[in-house]
């Protein structure tokens, strides 16, 4: 008997809402450049998400998160947005939208849209209006200081992808702020108008069907009115979780360019205007090195602010050991006390966890199930459950401005951002029939769906059991986690929820280890992804291996 005829996931009655399916689920990000191209262009778009939608789906996933596709320049690749309401023609047309999310809906997957609030492109006609003079109708509608009696910018800020976080215009005789490129000018969200304008935005893309949103760079809305200078951040506190390490960025506490507290009111607003709609979820990406969880707590607080946030602890070059795992774990139910976590090893932001943490076959998988195990919601990267690795991609080929401003030494984001391989023969991987924009990894082609879809030993095959054993378990899903045991070689987890007790064990280690069961009447799960069996109260973990249990006993225990 398959592992999908032994277990069925909790049913939800015909025709109730849950608000709350976003608690636990397991959403799949897309990055629409490089998914699938249908046009021949040599870039993924709208129509070959559709087209690709069943694959989707076939995984078990709740949910997709679809990357910006707006209209936009393209210089960061459409998290410069000229145009909230409209498609880029790049991905298509906003009949292909609507027809996506009918497919999607159709599915059983629910869709986000990635909204990028804090900054818009230069090319909008926002910008345009605002940059002409200093008392048009949009004047204040993005951040303008005077420069230093020496014409220099008004303080120390620094831009994420480098430089000062100023540029100098010229019409205006102003700087104007920038976090990221000197082409995605900052809205100023002390500006009445840029608040409702932006929900305004929201409303328009609710109407049209969405189920939430990926909110970018969250805790940058807000800057200091004052503008005062950032302090210097201590040498041992540098790290590069929010900037690479040879990016001065990490040279200071970010106390006033970002994370400012006004920013609580208009996440009360944003989530006043989701409250509108039925079953709406949000997640919000936290780039904060020093204080991350802490925002996640002040950002997820009780039920007027948002969903879940997520920061980067799992998405750094750190080793996730047990022990590390732990403290994370650990940390965040001290820290985020009211808040809902959002997991994810990978995304279009950073380095393919695969490459990044050096991990064999059996590790992936392992650490798959410990992602999986975890209490939270999950995101899941295009390609991820392929086992795909980063890819290398020459210095001719760069596209991504962030690694031209910083190669050799950061080589940017284009190497997780290559084309999904959906075919083994063929030299674009089936992902389009011209050149792609970034080129597809030969080793990837090995990995390609058409090569594992059938194939019961795959890694694919591996994620789509797993994502099916977790929802087999509403513990897995939405229940409390108690850490038994963490080394940096071996991982014990409890997860337990009305009355169910799941055991997660994991050796994260080469060699076997001794797993020694907790109190209870544990049943092993043998239609879990993973065959380990033990025949008493002490068993030997093989390496690489995770142990599933259900606790008979749980109704007379408690986490």
């Amino acid at each position: 008997m398959s592992f999908v005829e032994q277990h069925t996931a909790p049913e939800i009655e015909i025709g109730a809402v849950d608000r709350d399916w976003w608690r636990g689920a397991v959403i799949y990000q897309i990055y629409p450049r490089s998914f699938q191209d249908s046009n021949g262009d040599g870039v993924g778009d709208l129509s070959g998400i559709i087209h690709r939608l069943p694959y989707v789906a076939s995984l078990g996933v709740d949910a997709i998160w679809i990357s910006p596709f707006f209209r936009s320049p393209m210089l960061d690749f459409g998290y410069d947005v000229s145009d909230y309401r409209d498609v880029d023609p790049m991905f298509g047309t906003l009949g292909d939208f609507d027809a996506l999310i009918q497919r999607a809906h159709d599915l059983g997957l629910k869709v986000l849209i990635d909204l990028v609030l804090s900054h818009t492109s230069a090319e909008h006609r926002w910008f345009k209006e605002s940059r002409c003079s200093r008392d048009n109708p949009k004047h204040d509608w993005y951040v303008w200081a005077d420069p230093k009696p020496d014409g220099t910018p008004p303080n120390n800020w620094l831009s994420i992808f480098g430089g000062s976080a100023w540029a100098w215009d010229g019409a205006r005789m102003q700087y104007y702020l920038h976090n990221f490129l000197a082409e995605q000018p900052d809205l100023n969200f002390h500006s009445p108008a840029v608040q409702n304008e932006l929900l305004d935005v929201t409303r328009y893309w609710l109407d049209r069907g969405v189920d939430g949103f990926r909110l970018d760079t969250v805790n940058f809305y807000v800057h200091d009115a004052q503008l005062r200078d950032n302090p210097p951040l201590a040498a041992e506190l540098r790290n590069a979780n929010t900037a690479p390490s040879v990016n001065p960025y990490n040279f200071q506490d970010h106390l006033y360019d970002k994370t400012q507290p006004e920013n609580l009111e208009f996440l009360r607003r944003l989530r006043a205007v989701m409250e509108e709609y039925p079953a709406i979820a949000s997640v919000g990406e936290v780039g904060e090195s020093q204080r991350g969880m802490e925002t996640q707590a002040a950002y997820t607080a009780g039920d007027d602010l948002l969903h879940m946030a997520y920061d980067f602890d799992f998405l750094s070059g750190v080793y996730p050991s047990g022990s590390r795992i732990k403290e994370v774990l650990e940390r965040f139910d001290r820290i985020v006390t009211e808040g809902w976590a959002c997991w994810a090893f990978s995304n279009h932001d950073v380095e393919r966890h695969a490459s990044r943490w050096n991990f064999s076959e059996q590790a992936r998988r392992l650490f798959a199930a410990v992602l999986m195990s975890m209490k939270g919601t999950v995101c899941l990267y295009q390609g991820e459950e392929l086992g795909l690795t980063e890819a290398y991609v020459a210095y001719e080929d760069l596209q991504d401005p962030y690694g031209k401003q910083f190669w050799p030494k950061f080589k940017g984001r284009d190497g997780c951002r290559t084309p999904i391989p959906w075919v083994r023969n063929n030299a674009n991987g089936g992902f389009s029939d011209a050149k792609p924009w970034l080129p597809v990894a030969v080793e990837h082609l090995e990995r390609a769906v058409s090569v594992q879809d059938h194939d019961a030993k795959s890694t694919l095959a591996f994620y789509r059991a797993l994502i099916g054993f977790r929802k087999a378990y509403p513990a897995l899903i939405k229940g409390n986690l108690r850490v038994i045991e963490a080394s940096d070689d071996m991982l014990v987890l409890i997860r337990a929820h009305d009355g169910q007790e799941v055991l997660c064990a994991f050796n994260l280690s080469n060699r076997a280890q001794p797993l020694t069961l907790p109190p209870g009447t544990w049943r092993q799960d043998k239609g879990a992804p993973f065959t380990t069996i033990a025949s008493d109260r002490e068993t030997v973990l093989p390496p690489w291996q995770a142990y599933f249990a259900v606790n008979e006993t749980a109704h007379e225990t408690t986490i």
